[in-house]
């Protein structure tokens, strides 16, 4: 009897009138066959659910709120810490989905962008991809190494409500508006997790001499020098192994963002230079058309210095023909003044 009492009970057909029903007399029954009819001490407790019925109960919370709860006990921080890392990559897929829709409806050119009612909103998905690309390469190698979780939970509820408010609004407002509390936030939590926690972890890291270099480091020379040091042992742990094969994948990551950032500022670099070209073409047309157009003053001022030159001329010139007939008529006078003398005589 007691037996299937038990599993009905654990199975949860049986309720407050199944047990009374199904409940041997007391007097029949010893007192060491009520025993398991005692539901275990975690039974009616939110602790004694599986985690998939926690997870479901606490989707309901914010991330902030799931992010306090990890002071419960050890079990609820396990809840919480994979949760907090699953809104991580889910607000990234968000955020991804967002930024195609927007890009399938901008034109392809730079210039009409600029002037699309789109334009505000390619402006703050941009902001808020590098924003998670900072966030990708501060907490994520030390979440994929199982060191910790991506803790501020703040952070996540801050980019879902800045890509709902993208989604729902036909003219946001600018992006330093929009983004001004996300940069405050996720600006507070980078710092303080680098300061406090980053310590912390690389003294709790097991092998910190070769992982703490190698996470510390960018892929380049030296991580490849580490790599092989780590390969060149005759027994590598696999722990080490795995350790080294969720950096690679953390740098690959990183690296991809950091290659994502130098080709946009590579576009940006070829359309600055396109307009420096652009700008020194009509230079050199302005200046052309200055220096043709002091050519043309040069040749008026010296028509116009020949033409007050020949009018002086002119004037001088007419004033010696007026004195010349006057000058005549007085030698005309005094030639024929002796000429009338004689012929007077002449008469007498």
């Amino acid at each position: 009897m007691a037996a299937p009492e038990e599993r009905l009970l654990s199975e949860g057909e049986g309720g407050a009138l199944g047990s009374a029903r199904l409940s041997p007399p007391p007097v029949s029954e010893p007192p060491e066959a009520l025993a398991p009819l005692e539901p275990p001490p975690q039974s009616n407790t939110l602790m004694g659910l599986p985690i998939v019925a926690i997870e479901s109960i606490l989707s309901f919370l914010s991330y902030d709120e799931t992010s306090q709860l990890r002071l419960v006990c050890k079990r609820m921080d396990l809840v919480c810490q994979r949760m907090l890392n699953q809104g991580f990559l889910k607000v990234e897929r968000y955020h991804n989905l967002c930024q195609k829709q927007v890009k399938a409806q901008l034109p392809r050119r730079e210039s009409e962008r600029r002037n699309h009612s789109l334009a505000r909103h390619a402006d703050i998905l941009a902001a808020v991809e590098t924003r998670l690309s900072l966030l990708n390469m501060t907490f994520m190698k030390y979440v994929d190494s199982n060191l910790c979780c991506f803790i501020p939970g703040k952070v996540i509820d801050e980019i879902y409500r800045v890509l709902r408010y993208v989604n729902s609004t036909r003219a946001p407002q600018r992006a330093h508006e929009v983004l001004q509390e996300l940069r405050d936030i996720s600006s507070m939590a980078m710092e303080y997790f680098d300061e406090k926690i980053v310590p912390i972890l690389k003294r709790k890291m097991p092998g910190s001499d070769v992982s703490g270099r190698l996470i510390g480091t960018a892929p380049g020379p030296s991580a490849a020098l580490t790599t092989m040091q780590l390969f060149s042992k005759q027994n590598p742990s696999r722990q080490e192994v795995t350790k080294l094969q969720q950096q690679v994948k953390a740098n690959g990551t990183g690296l991809t963002a950091l290659k994502r950032e130098i080709s946009e500022l590579r576009i940006k670099v070829q359309e600055q230079q396109k307009q420096l070209q652009d700008q020194d073409q009509k230079l050199l047309e302005q200046t052309q058309i200055i220096g043709e157009q002091n050519a043309r003053l040069a040749e008026l001022e010296r028509k116009l210095r020949e033409v007050m030159e020949s009018t002086v001329g002119n004037s001088s010139g007419s004033g010696s023909n007026e004195q010349s007939p006057r000058k005549r008529r007085k030698a005309v006078e005094s030639t024929d003044c002796p000429r009338k003398s004689k012929r007077l005589r002449n008469r007498k």
